[in-house]
């Protein structure tokens, strides 16, 4: 059993990581900025997750965890947040160390622009969204060693999970969690949490994804980055359920007419037929 005082992790000592301070915390555990030390003064910050504790406790969602953390860490890409260590505390349970990344999430600089009255610019966007969609063909082309595909799938693409950094490159992150949340939702529930406003429709209703199904999710946060508005977003999730499944999605030209060149693309990556979509990562990449 976890001890029930397991958030108060800043100022203690995780491993061989100092925790400076809270960083992000939601529906499966919290993000802390850390720091490591090593011989002749060495030091990088670096940004640690812990589970919950009522998650952490339960066998099935810890191997789920581990097995995916295991995963996100063969992911080495520049446009992938890399996940540098696994480790475990008797105090704190599990916890993933991963690159931190100076920045902002692509959620709070479309925010802060909407704000402040100012329009994100549309190659600023592209090239996030690009930097992101680069990151995602990674993950999705990952091999065994003996060259079979993995097939791994992010299921939580969103504005949220991408990272855009002030060294001017983007970022995609939440690999390992994404999937195992999916998992143990469905076993435990028989629904699905998340984002529901980032879903494919086929995640939506039954929990089926593939790799397709997190290119119609990419779709969302390009259409969303370029006409700095919510896409899917109802009252009630009844309510954004139904535009997920049913709703046509405006072309982005509805909202601002010089984004008319984007309408073809953003209707064929929003198709709510899997078959209708980009195929792959590159494909859309290519078309933008």
């Amino acid at each position: 059993s976890i001890p029930s005082d397991r958030r108060k992790v800043a100022g203690q000592r995780l491993g061989r990581y100092d925790v400076l301070y809270l960083l992000a915390s939601g529906g499966m555990g919290s993000v802390y900025v850390g720091r490591q030390s090593g011989m002749a003064g060495f030091e990088r910050l670096v940004a640690i997750k812990t589970l919950h504790p009522h998650l952490a406790e339960e066998d099935q969602f810890v191997n789920m965890f581990l097995d995916e953390a295991r995963l996100a860490a063969r992911i080495r890409h520049p446009n992938v947040v890399a996940t540098l260590d696994i480790s475990e505390s008797p105090m704190d349970g599990y916890f993933l160390v991963m690159e931190y990344v100076e920045g902002e999430n692509l959620a709070a600089l479309l925010k802060r622009s909407v704000s402040s009255g100012t329009q994100l610019p549309v190659t600023i966007a592209l090239r996030i969204v690009l930097d992101a969609l680069q990151g995602l063909a990674a993950a999705h082309g990952l091999t065994e060693r003996d060259g079979r595909r993995l097939n791994l799938v992010h299921r939580d693409v969103s504005p949220q999970n991408v990272l855009v950094g002030a060294d001017g490159i983007s970022r995609l992150t939440d690999f390992g969690i994404a999937k195992a949340e999916v998992n143990v939702s469905t076993t435990r529930h028989g629904q699905l949490k998340g984002k529901l406003s980032y879903m494919a429709p086929e995640q939506a209703t039954h929990g089926k994804v593939e790799q397709r199904s997190d290119l119609f999710s990419m779709g969302i946060v390009l259409w969303e980055a370029l006409t700095q508005k919510r896409l899917f977003r109802g009252k009630t999730n009844a309510e954004t359920l139904h535009k997920v499944l049913i709703s046509e999605s405006p072309p982005p030209s509805s909202v601002r007419r010089e984004l008319a060149p984007f309408d073809k693309i953003l209707a064929r990556a929003l198709a709510k037929s899997i078959d209708e979509r980009f195929q792959t990562a590159q494909e859309m990449i290519e078309a933008i």
